[in-house]
């Protein structure tokens, strides 16, 4: 069975300030178009369909045209929630929508009730984990410590227990939505470390064919059987060096696995950048990122004037600002009240100019810090006077 696992499409959500529904569309044409050329037989989306809870419109209906589309092609698809998804509102219609062949598995009660697929060689289980929040989800599966740990390995259990009652044979493959021991983190995923120690080991998944994984925004092998597909956008700067992509798995009729990785439309590049403005702006070897998607880190020991403004005349796409100025440390030992002590209210005000953008303010500004330090202590004086 040829499956396409992909997983973490965040429909709705935008890079810094860019709007990236259209990205977003151009990855639902290429899934589709793989799915027909590649002849696959399922695909599978392992959580975080949406962006957030309550989506935005427009992302709603992508959403829906891409169930129509997938149901129109005759793929078979599951579907799980992920931790930013709202699996009620997910889930709404999922038996309705599951006679179209769009299996949405939301509920944590039907992990062990699989979506039963076949091929030539038989029957294929596929097993849908939604992302299970421990303190939600702990009574449900009788555990005693809410961790994800516990409630993932009570979710395998059964599992495990529903493909021992098939027939021998019976491959098996598990969508689930974790954070496992040995991924790779991006800025852009958000922590679910609430409810407990947010990693879980690849073991809990013992005892099937392949786990489809969805949560991480990189993709990677943990194990020939236990993938994570990433996001097939970059959601974050910290995501630069990935390669896009979805997995093509072939299931084979004894259980084992090939695996191609196939890349996704890459709507703009992402370049960090990192220097001196000056140097941002005269250094040739930087072409090849004018049109780029930009975070440039500024390391002018002072801040320059309008750096963004300059910044994008060169880069018009520049989104992402940084400033790690190179300077001489400060001395650790040196308390905060010491360097404080025998300091006036301006000179501290001053310093703190100095300290943000590297250099202190002129006479100007001096001027404008006095007057609003006089004014603060007049009104002082007139609220202790009654005046």
């Amino acid at each position: 069975m040829r499956i396409l696992h992909t997983s973490d499409w965040h429909l709705g959500r935008a890079f810094h300030r860019v709007n990236m529904l259209g990205a977003q569309a151009g990855f639902i044409d290429h899934l589709l178009a793989t799915a027909r050329e590649r002849a696959v037989d399922a695909v599978v989306v392992a959580g975080d369909v949406y962006d957030r809870a309550v989506p935005p419109l427009a992302a709603v209906e992508l959403f829906d045209e891409a169930l129509h589309r997938l149901a129109g092609l005759g793929v078979p698809t599951v579907m799980i929630s992920g931790n930013h998804d709202s699996a009620r509102r997910l889930g709404v219609g999922a038996r309705l929508i599951g006679r179209a062949g769009i299996h949405l598995r939301t509920d944590p009660a039907g992990c062990g009730t699989p979506v039963v697929l076949g091929d030539a060689f038989g029957e294929v289980a596929f097993y849908g984990l939604p992302y299970l929040e421990p303190a939600l989800v702990k009574d449900e599966f009788q555990v005693e410590r809410a961790g994800h740990e516990a409630v993932l390995a009570a979710a395998m259990d059964r599992v495990r227990a529903d493909l021992a009652t098939r027939p021998a044979g019976t491959r098996s493959v598990v969508l689930a939505h974790a954070f496992v021991t040995g991924g790779r983190a991006s800025d852009s995923e958000r922590d679910i470390t609430v409810g407990g120690v947010a990693a879980v080991p690849a073991g809990v998944f013992d005892g099937v064919d392949y786990v489809a994984l969805g949560h991480l925004h990189g993709c990677q092998t943990l194990t020939p059987r236990v993938r994570y597909s990433g996001s097939p956008l970059a959601y974050s700067f910290s995501e630069a060096d990935q390669r896009k992509s979805m997995w093509l798995i072939d299931l084979a009729a004894d259980g084992t696995i090939g695996a191609e990785r196939l890349d996704c439309p890459v709507p703009r590049p992402l370049a960090r950048l990192r220097g001196t403005l000056e140097d941002l702006l005269a250094d040739p070897a930087l072409t090849p990122h004018e049109q780029s998607w930009t975070e440039a880190t500024l390391t002018d020991p002072v801040r320059p004037t309008d750096p963004m403004a300059r910044l994008t005349e060169r880069f018009p796409h520049a989104l992402a600002l940084v400033f790690d100025p190179d300077r001489p440390p400060e001395d650790p030992d040196v308390s905060y009240a010491r360097r404080l002590a025998g300091r006036t209210d301006q000179e501290i005000a001053e310093d703190f100019v100095a300290h943000v953008r590297g250099a202190g303010p002129d006479a100007r500004e001096r001027a404008v810090l006095r007057d609003a330090f006089d004014a603060v202590r007049a009104d002082a004086t007139l609220r202790e006077t009654g005046r």
